[in-house]
């Protein structure tokens, strides 16, 4: 019998975990996790930004957890020794018709108590020599990391305080009785347990299926989390639709083009931050991501398809709803995503000297966005507990820089931990 139950591996379980012990240094914790690595999916496949908070609306969660998680984050790295940069980003209006949207930004930001600045184009040129724009917000706590350092480090954490992880366990049942919860999951590849090969990593765990017992279960399940969600017989009200971000990779003769982190000015309707450029620790520079639909959950390719998949995101009416509104940027999207040429355009907007060229096909993420049934795209972090099972509903970015404050947030006011 376990005190708490964390289904999901990712950087919000792993997390959620970590805060649950940090609290009850007594308490029995197992983290399960169906891949046999933590950090395979949305943290392992994202930008490695730490994001500032300065794009959500004050007094969300977002807004709250983003800038203090952006902090903790910073903290975290430099207790750990996980290689980070504090290195600041540029918010560009590539021509007059874009000011308005960059001045309400900066208005957000000021009331997000973040420190952003309005620079013109001659400071801009000083910090960003190759970008082209009229105007531009600086904003100084923005930084990057590896996110899967990160991931490893919340697992030996976890380890160090007796809890446990157990890789390659799918969760396919999830039942409360009376005072506890019991979980099924079913062995996937080499099932493992923590232990002495590293976080996560060692023991082989039993092959078949196998029950869990808990008082207390966070669905912690990323792009699964609504079915897992359904498997225990909550009414959330959302579906998962995933949206893949594609990146190309800068020419390693090409990165003097991007000195920290360049991003344009977004759709204020539209919660993807359109293609920016980003450094990333190891100095290599990204470049994207675009936004389209995902024709399978943990698809990270455009040949990627799942049938189930697919047919529960055009079967949705909130999905038919969402495009129905959005099909232009949608239509974009896509053009961009198989067409090279399209997609250099978009970056020429800010960064005239890059050419097709200059960029290789790099690596791809899949963003699990919920949906209402209404069509409204959830723009906040969504929480809901039922009964012994709380489940993380929607959890996308900036949920890698809030995660540490979001395992606080839900040890507290959803566990009571």
């Amino acid at each position: 019998m376990y005190d708490a139950l964390v289904i999901g591996g990712g950087i919000v379980g792993l997390a959620t975990a970590h805060a649950l012990l940090q609290r009850n240094p007594a308490w029995k914790v197992v983290v399960l996790e169906k891949e046999n690595r933590v950090a395979a999916h949305q943290t392992g496949h994202n930008s490695g930004v730490i994001h500032s908070g300065i794009y959500y609306k004050p007094g969300s969660l977002k807004a709250r957890l983003a800038r203090e998680g952006n902090q903790r984050m910073v903290a975290f790295c430099q207790a750990h020794g996980i290689a980070h940069e504090v290195c600041g980003k540029v918010i560009v209006a590539a021509d007059a018709s874009e000011l308005p949207g960059l001045h309400s930004l900066y208005q957000r930001g000021l009331e997000n108590g973040l420190p952003v600045r309005l620079i013109r184009s001659e400071e801009l040129a000083e910090l960003e020599p190759h970008v082209r724009g009229v105007a531009a917000i600086h904003v100084a706590s923005t930084g990057i990391v590896d996110y899967r350092a990160v991931c490893e480090t919340l697992a030996e954490e976890i380890e160090s305080r007796d809890g446990e992880i157990y890789l390659g366990q799918e969760v396919v049942g999830v039942q409360e009785l009376g005072d506890e919860v019991r979980v099924q999951a079913r062995t996937r590849g080499r099932a493992a347990a923590t232990g002495t090969d590293g976080p996560g990593a060692s023991a082989q765990a039993v092959a078949g299926e196998r029950e869990y017992r808990a008082r207390l279960v966070v669905n912690c399940g990323g792009l699964l989390s609504d079915r897992i969600a359904k498997l225990s017989g909550a009414q959330t009200g959302l579906r998962i639709v995933p949206f893949r971000g594609e990146y190309y990779e800068l020419a390693r003769h090409r990165r003097d083009l991007v000195h920290n982190l360049i991003y344009p000015v977004p759709n204020p309707n539209f919660p993807f931050l359109g293609v920016h450029f980003t450094r990333m620790v190891d100095g290599s520079v990204e470049v994207g991501p675009n936004a389209v639909l995902a024709f399978r959950r943990e698809g990270y390719t455009k040949w990627d398809l799942d049938w189930r998949d697919l047919a529960e995101t055009l079967t949705y009416p909130g999905f038919l709803r969402l495009a129905r509104t959005y099909w232009t940027e949608g239509l974009a999207e896509m053009v961009r995503s198989y067409s090279k040429r399209a997609f250099v355009r978009s970056v020429q907007r800010l960064l005239p000297e890059v050419t097709e060229a200059d960029l290789h096909p790099s690596g791809a993420g899949v963003r699990a966005q919920a949906l209402t049934r209404d069509g409204q795209l959830v723009d906040d972090f969504a929480v809901i507990r039922q009964g012994r099972v709380v489940h993380v509903c929607n959890a996308p970015s900036p949920a890698a820089t809030a995660s540490l404050c979001i395992g606080e947030y839900v040890a507290a006011e959803y566990v009571g931990a």
